[in-house]
């Protein structure tokens, strides 16, 4: 299994973030779960690949050349995936992953994961997509899309799309028992 992790380019502010970066990763590196991901060597995406990597695991970044020519590029992952831009990032990534899941981050990481989210919504994928609640990190925006639902822009069955988890355990027991809802709009 590959799971796309999206996550920080930062650390955050909580050494909580950080040490659930690192037990995600070394869970997936001791279990033959394979991470792939944006490619960068900081922030929770760094700490994530580097406990995947020290536990054994394989690690796929795929990174756009802007940011590879800014020396942003982990020198040691299994394979390194150069593309031209961020649609092409997020298309392979897609293609690479058989799951998606969203670590604490900024507005890069909602973006990658609602995106993400949407075309399984959409059923151009099948694949699960988590947010990764990290002492409630993702809470607010929960509220936001329960609200979204209670005024009728989001069915519940889209909502319950969403694993969520905040343990490496969650995460693939959640992953294990997804079954994509129908399609919005068949």
């Amino acid at each position: 299994m590959k799971i796309a992790v999206y996550c920080g380019s930062r650390s955050g502010s909580d050494p909580r973030f950080a040490r659930a970066a690192e037990d995600l990763g070394a869970y997936f590196g001791n279990h033959g779960i394979d991470m792939v991901f944006g490619g960068g060597h900081v922030g929770l995406m760094g700490i994530a690949a580097d406990a995947v990597l020290a536990h054994g695991g394989k690690v796929y970044g795929v990174i756009p050349e802007h940011l590879r020519d800014r020396e942003l590029a982990h020198p040691g992952l299994t394979e390194l995936f150069v593309v031209a831009d961020m649609h092409e990032r997020k298309a392979k990534m897609a293609e690479l992953a058989d799951g998606f899941v969203a670590l604490p981050g900024g507005i890069g990481t909602l973006e990658e994961i609602f995106e993400a989210w949407t075309w399984g919504q959409l059923g151009f994928h099948h694949k699960p997509c988590a947010l990764y609640n990290v002492d409630g990190f993702y809470d607010p925006l929960l509220a936001m899309v329960q609200r979204m639902e209670a005024v009728g822009f989001l069915k519940q069955e889209y909502i319950d799309m969403l694993v969520l988890a905040d343990t490496p355990e969650q995460l693939v027991d959640g992953f294990s028992r997804y079954r994509p809802p129908h399609e919005k709009w068949s």
